[in-house]
């Protein structure tokens, strides 16, 4: 990051990897189409099939399962409202605890939609999930169960395991949105029961407008946008890339770099500093399994909405959740759904770090933190 400036939400977008950087500038650099059997077409279509050899090793998945598509949003919509239009879907099940791109594809389709609760650590209520395919089964109906792996806002590690467990051996299809989990878990998409997965470049220091769909064979009809058949007839338009070899780029490097960041270290640091400013600050999903570069924390009476424009300031950027919803710093949804007072939900902030952060980072925001909190404590004692 420039000097001066602190980074702390790398979910929203992990700052460019300098390898993806010169994986598209270098691609850039070329002229043509990668569907043109020419030189020119040879050498791009080089790239692509590199890229989808990278990006299938990090996700566990083969080549030939990986579909790349504008991004994730457009991979989450293409399994969704794609996949019931294609496979016959007769209803959605969804959690509480969704992505927009996941809840609103959901009503894209004009299905009846299901909404499984979170428990009060955020974890998905997985007997409600059980209980809407028990209902299904009954009139014999296909479901398509999409959920998520990571939380983007708390960090929270959904049982997927059990959720396999249940559509596996089951005529149900299943769909997992895990953008927040690549390269930060490992993953074996061929291995295990999901039907189709979403991942992302740009949360793993790759560039931004390009993600990848993946799919089963048995789910291999499911398309979005026609064409004139790139990606195996799946999503059609001409491949963008110098994108696309930027993702592949970032999915070698991303894991080492990020590991080497040790971002567990880095944020549990930041809550023991935290609790040593503000004693009162409450972690979010904090007895619940969670990925190690999330913080979701309040400190009560200290809205976000103050807090966040404090560190703006001073050159520190967290959010209050998904940056799809920020620029509307409002309640979020999921600590909505856990059962989290209005009140509190409004001092929500998160942390995330990853490949580049460091314990400088946390230092200067408590620096920040500090400041902010004591005008407004200022502000409250004149108040009074």
């Amino acid at each position: 990051m420039s000097a001066g400036t602190t980074y702390l939400d790398h979910n929203a977008s992990a700052p460019l990897l300098p390898e993806a950087r010169e994986a598209v500038l270098k691609a850039l650099e070329l002229t043509g189409n990668p569907s043109s059997v020419h030189a020119h077409g040879r050498a791009l279509r080089s790239l692509v099939d590199e890229a989808r050899t990278r990006v299938a090793k990090l996700a566990g998945a083969t080549r030939e399962q990986v579909v790349f598509t504008g991004s994730a949003t457009e991979a989450i919509t293409q399994a969704i409202v794609g996949g019931a239009k294609a496979l016959g879907f007769e209803g959605i099940v969804i959690s509480a605890g969704e992505h927009a791109a996941v809840s609103k594809a959901a009503e894209a389709t004009g299905l009846p939609v299901t909404i499984a609760g979170l428990d009060e650590n955020g974890v998905i209520r997985v007997e409600e999930i059980a209980a809407a395919m028990a209902r299904a089964d009954a009139f014999g109906a296909r479901l398509l169960v999409a959920v998520h792996l990571v939380n983007n806002e708390t960090g929270v590690i959904q049982p997927i395991d059990r959720i396999e467990v249940l559509v596996g051996t089951s005529p149900h299809f299943l769909f997992v949105d895990a953008v927040q989990a690549l390269g930060k878990l490992e993953l074996d998409f061929a291995g295990r029961a999901p039907d189709m997965m979403a991942v992302s470049a740009h949360k793993i220091g790759g560039p931004q407008g390009i993600g990848a769909l993946l799919l089963k064979g048995h789910a291999d009809q499911v398309r979005l946008i026609p064409g004139g058949g790139q990606e195996t007839g799946r999503r059609g338009g001409t491949e963008a890339v110098a994108l696309i070899a930027g993702f592949g780029a970032a999915a070698q490097v991303f894991p080492a770099r990020y590991f080497e960041a040790n971002p567990g270290e880095i944020l549990e640091t930041a809550v023991q500093r935290l609790r040593s400013l503000a004693p009162a600050t409450v972690v979010f999903g904090e007895t619940a399994e969670r990925i190690g570069n999330t913080l979701d924390f309040a400190i009560p009476g200290l809205k976000n909405s103050v807090a966040m424009m404090g560190l703006d300031l001073r050159g520190i950027s967290v959010s209050s959740g998904s940056a799809c919803s920020s620029g509307k710093v409002g309640p979020s949804h999921v600590l909505r759904a856990m059962g989290v007072p209005a009140e509190l939900g409004e001092c929500a902030m998160r942390l995330s770090v990853g490949w580049n952060s460091t314990m400088a980072d946390i230092d200067a925001f408590i620096e920040g933190l500090t400041e902010v909190l004591n005008r407004h404590r200022e502000r409250r004692a004149t108040a009074a």
